[in-house]
């Protein structure tokens, strides 16, 4: 996880991005291309994103409307894989969290203990 922000229910997904972005930028100064999902799609957040980034894509993720039943998404299966990973640690199972500092305290911290547990793993 390279960034996170919690922030109150009343903020929208898109304008949360572009908080994101902003203090994403000092960070990886070399993205070059960010995947998002259907939530992210728009010219306020493509524009946004332009402000704080120039150099970087969008690129929208979206299912198909002809698609019935499941259908495997590009690069969307890694999002919904690293949620179902942290959402293995108890105290991210709900908000339990009163403060917006502690639950991203807690994210982080579920983020560094799945980062520790990864190279101890035997390849296959």
């Amino acid at each position: 996880m390279l960034q996170a922000i919690v922030h109150s229910a009343d903020i929208q997904d898109r304008d949360g991005g572009a908080m994101l972005l902003a203090n994403l930028f000092d960070l990886c100064p070399s993205l070059l291309k960010i995947f998002a999902d259907g939530g992210y799609q728009g010219p306020v957040f493509r524009q946004s994103v332009k402000t704080i980034l120039s150099k970087v894509e969008v690129e929208i993720v979206k299912r198909s409307d002809s698609a019935k039943g499941f259908v495997l998404l590009p690069k969307r299966w890694v999002v919904e894989r690293t949620f179902a990973w942290l959402n293995r640690c108890r105290r991210l199972a709900k908000d339990w969290e009163c403060l917006n500092k502690k639950a991203r305290a807690f994210l982080l911290l579920a983020s560094i203990r799945f980062m520790l547990r990864r190279p101890g793993r035997a390849k296959e």
